[in-house]
């Protein structure tokens, strides 16, 4: 007899021909079955000769569904590149695609999410919007709080679930709560999502992997199906989350204040990214020479305003977990209160300076940085010849409307970090101390 328990942390039951597996994920057991038993908290199986059962710690029989995870083992091979984290980076045009498929109804100018289909009207009413989630899902959650502002003129906060789940949050009705994993097991934004649903609030979750614990949790929720990520450094989960948030704050305007007009150009617009992804993931060499010119640097600055700031802070995190160079990340007008003076001669810069309402301002602060002696790395718009002068190395991109830049802007950055990492010598999967879901506290 084989016992699993569950308690916090995921547990999965394969169940193959005549034999069983227990796993934390389905991509440690799809190898050998792609059927499986989600456990949830405070479940047991016990495993004989003769089958499984299924009881709660308190032994009372439960019955649990099969399911069919939805990846096969051809997903998680390397097919050919060196690392999951750079084929995972161009799994994103695709990746993206498949996430919007059956989602964008252009003809209509409509965004269909089946998901929550019985809360949007709760969703559509809602006074005020939480999200909730941590890491590289928290710096997506931001640009979604810009989205929903901007887009649907609805109060929004972003909070890491690690601090949500230890406040007094305030929770009123009206309230609805996005909890953001890619995942989907994350302890503390699980945790989040228990506190927001005893407080009252409808919770809805963004998450990758079918049946996972916040999947459960949550009252509704969007699946971003872009397939397994392996590395540890999430990339096509940032952006396919980014691409949901958009569609959520689209329809979400739609429905509240945007007109039919409004709405069907930024769909149109979406249904862009994909394809202007893959023209900035041609420049990838390229940008190994700008990684290959700074890495013996080991303090860098990332800086934007306005939607593309979460990006900043995304790119330093990405710098800092796979290569072990320190970063931060910063709105580019915070440098002058107090960060710039640890600008010194040679010291990487990078700003985020595409077209937008704040693109004169930036200027000043890419000229601020160049005065100290700072090295500037700029990411701007394909054509802007005159932001050339002003900057060592340069990396352009597709123009976009300012609200979908991030899906953009990003991938540059993603292809940064890794190169970095790769030309120092790390393994870029597995860097060190970190781990792909943070199932404890």
């Amino acid at each position: 007899m084989l016992i699993g328990a569950r308690k916090g942390s995921p547990l999965i039951l394969g169940v193959g021909d005549n034999e069983y597996i227990l796993a934390s994920d389905a991509a440690a057991i799809v190898e050998h079955t792609t059927r499986a038993v989600y456990l949830s908290d405070n479940e047991m199986v016990a495993v004989t000769p003769d089958g499984f059962h299924t009881k709660t710690l308190d032994n009372i029989t439960v019955t649990k569904d099969l399911s069919q995870i939805e990846f096969s083992l051809e997903q998680i091979e390397l097919d050919g590149f060196p690392h999951h984290m750079l084929k995972e980076i161009f799994e994103q045009p695709k990746a993206l695609s498949t996430c919007m498929g059956g989602r964008i109804d252009k003809r209509n100018g409509k965004i269909v999410l089946g998901g929550i289909a019985n809360h949007l009207r709760e969703f559509t009413l809602a006074r005020h919007l939480v999200l909730t989630a941590c890491g590289t899902a928290f710096h997506a959650s931001l640009v979604g709080e810009f989205l929903f502002e901007r887009l649907a003129r609805i109060s929004t906060e972003t909070e890491y679930a690690s601090e949500f789940r230890y406040r007094n949050p305030i929770i009123e009705d009206g309230t609805v709560v996005i909890a953001v994993s890619q995942s989907g097991e994350t302890a503390d934004t699980l945790a989040a999502v228990e506190e927001a649903k005893e407080r009252g609030a409808t919770v809805l979750g963004i998450v990758n992997a079918v049946g996972s614990s916040i999947a459960r949790a949550t009252d509704a929720g969007v699946y971003l199906h872009v397939g397994p990520e392996v590395g540890v450094a999430s990339t096509k989960a940032f952006t396919a989350q980014l691409a949901v948030l958009s569609m959520l704050a689209i329809e979400m305007g739609r429905r509240r204040l945007m007109s039919t007009a409004e709405a069907a150009c930024y769909i149109d617009e979406l249904s862009k990214i994909p394809d202007k992804i893959s023209r900035i993931l041609e420049q990838s060499d390229r940008i190994k020479e700008i990684a290959a010119a700074n890495i013996d640097r080991n303090n860098w600055l990332f800086l934007g305003r306005g939607f593309n700031y979460p990006v900043a802070l995304e790119g330093a995190l990405k710098l800092k977990e796979i290569s072990y160079i320190h970063a931060e990340g910063l709105p580019a007008a915070e440098m002058k209160h107090g960060p710039i003076a640890l600008i010194n001669d040679g010291m990487p810069a990078v700003f985020i300076a595409t077209a937008g309402p704040q693109y004169d301002k930036i200027m000043g602060n890419i000229a601020e940085v160049r005065a100290r002696g700072g090295k500037i790395i700029v990411v701007a718009t394909e054509g802007d010849e005159s932001i050339k002068q002003h900057a060592d190395q340069f990396i352009a991109i597709p123009d976009a409307p300012e609200i979908l830049q991030p899906m953009l802007t990003v991938v540059p950055l993603q292809l940064l970090a890794y190169h970095a990492a790769v030309l120092r010598g790390h393994d870029v999967d597995k860097p060190r101390n970190l781990a792909k879901s943070v199932t404890v506290e």
